[in-house]
């Protein structure tokens, strides 16, 4: 009997409900912006009807993100124990049961599923796009989180998925389509532009949160015993991609600004200092933005962040008529 299998103890429940990470539903805050312009495009009518959709819609992707946790933490167990601090993983210090950890997983899945079955037939569709995302990223044959680059940009495609289940809270139900070509269906449908632009975003804030890593593990090695993606990472290529990801996610929030919502034009200095100081906070020595259950404790930023999003809000709603008339002017030329 070895050391590792007398210190090492059964999991207990506690360890199978962290493993879901609920400290990490915060990040669906990012459904938010979804249905603040959905509302402002649709003009869906605010009763106790939607607040039900919107409750319904955000337990129902909590628990499919619980779920990909749940399969993340399980799978990476050989993984974790490289890392510096998640090697202190339940999982990782802990004996689990396989038998519970699937158990858990498709429970998980099938409550997450129903409930956004109860909502629409497009806000299901993304929400198994979601769920099926975090097959991808973590099983084998496909396991894109070891793939360099596919990593981040696999990982960060789940930005605008919650931004889509946001949106698609506050569309009209419309059925399935007619046809391929049902225009009434296709118009339901958040631009593109703001779908490359949140996904870019998400990848720079992903490669920033990649690089902080690197860095902290400091042993090129060791990190690709970790993740097999950090074999082909340096520094400066991290740094190039973030700023790759932050130049396209800012040339299509442009688009969308122009085409969609000219008023969050006023919005767009805020924007680059947001990803300005981020990546300041990226470069700090064990950066916090290794994890999203850290970043709270700089309160400076997220006191701006949410001054910021405040910003966004009240700009979804308000018309700016000078901006318009620039607008105008400016095609004239």
């Amino acid at each position: 009997m070895t050391e590792e299998s007398i210190t090492r103890q059964p999991a207990g429940i506690k360890d199978y409900i962290s493993i879901a990470r609920p400290d990490n539903w915060v990040k669906n805050v990012f459904m938010l912006p979804g249905m603040l312009f959905a509302l402002s495009v649709f003009h869906t009518p605010v009763n106790s009807y939607l607040f039900i959709k919107i409750l319904v819609g955000i337990i129902s992707t909590c628990l499919i993100a619980s779920a990909n946790y749940v399969i993340n933490e399980y799978l990476d167990i050989n993984f974790d124990k490289f890392h510096p601090l998640k090697k202190n993983r339940s999982l990782v210090v802990n004996v689990v049961n396989p038998k519970l950890i699937y158990l858990e997983y498709t429970v998980l899945a099938i409550i997450g599923l129903g409930l956004a079955y109860a909502i629409s037939w497009k806000f299901f569709s993304l929400a198994a796009f979601l769920l099926i995302m975090g097959v991808i990223y973590n099983v084998r044959p496909f396991r894109s989180k070891e793939r360099v680059f596919l990593d981040v940009l696999s990982e960060s495609i789940n930005n605008p998925i919650r931004f889509g289940l946001g949106w698609f809270i506050f569309t009209p139900s419309l059925g399935i389509p007619d046809s391929k070509w049902d225009l009434n269906w296709i118009n339901t449908f958040p631009p593109a532009s703001i779908i490359i632009a949140y996904w870019m975003g998400g990848a720079f804030l992903m490669a920033t949160k990649r690089f902080a890593e690197y860095r902290l593990i400091n042993n090129p090695e060791l990190a690709g015993q970790y993740r097999r993606s950090f074999k082909f990472y340096t520094e400066n290529s991290l740094l190039v991609s973030m700023f790759f990801y932050a130049i396209t996610s800012a040339f299509f929030m442009g688009i969308f600004l122009i085409k969609d919502r000219i008023e969050l034009l006023v919005s767009f200095p805020f924007f680059a200092l947001l990803f300005s100081w981020y990546l300041k906070i990226g470069l700090l020595k064990d950066s916090p933005v290794q994890g999203s259950e850290k970043l709270h404790t700089r309160k400076w930023f997220m006191l701006y962040l949410f001054l910021f999003t405040a910003l966004l809000c009240i700009l979804m709603f308000v018309k700016i008529p000078w901006l318009h008339w620039f607008l105008q002017n400016a095609n004239n030329y």
